[in-house]
């Protein structure tokens, strides 16, 4: 049993997802680092309403630094959550999506940047499809505390 195997796709739904995923990089011209994607489901097997794709491009705990992409699809949802120590910085490369922060919810289109310091819950919705980029703090189990309990704190994301 693999490490995100309770939390991430299995065949076959995961290549169906992958080459969905992969078809939308495509019409946009884009081509992801390689490096293993991570579909995630979050424990709930819902994927297509509460999921995302991670391709992490660097989790250098010793140096202080995270960098990865995060791909939803249309009306996908990253769940409300909130990391005790991590730092992160969101940048929408492609797509929108409706980001929650607290209580307040926004729009946040290509180009928009947020900062979101620890301690602060958010989540994101796809607009259409949507990849953003993630520049952080590294990303560490136990650091990620999810408002729905049935998700663990596995430090996924």
């Amino acid at each position: 049993m693999g490490k995100y195997d309770d939390v991430a796709l299995q065949e076959p739904e995961r290549e169906r997802a992958l080459a969905a995923l992969r078809e939308q990089l495509e019409q946009w011209g884009l081509t992801m680092p390689e490096v293993e994607p991570l579909s995630l489901h979050f424990g709930l097997n819902r994927f297509g309403e509460i999921g995302e794709t991670e391709f992490w491009v660097a989790n250098e705990e010793g140096h202080g630094y995270c960098g990865k992409f995060l791909f939803v699809f249309d009306g996908q949802t990253c769940p409300y959550h909130h990391h005790e120590v991590k730092h992160e910085t969101f940048f929408v490369l492609k797509g929108a999506i409706r980001m929650r922060v607290g209580e307040e919810e926004r729009v946040m289109r290509q180009g928009d940047l947020l900062v979101m310091p620890p301690g602060t819950g958010h989540s994101f919705t796809g607009i259409g499809p949507a990849l953003i980029l993630e520049v952080s703090m590294p990303s560490v189990p136990g650091d990620s505390f999810f408002e729905d309990k049935r998700i663990g704190h596995d430090g996924v994301i």
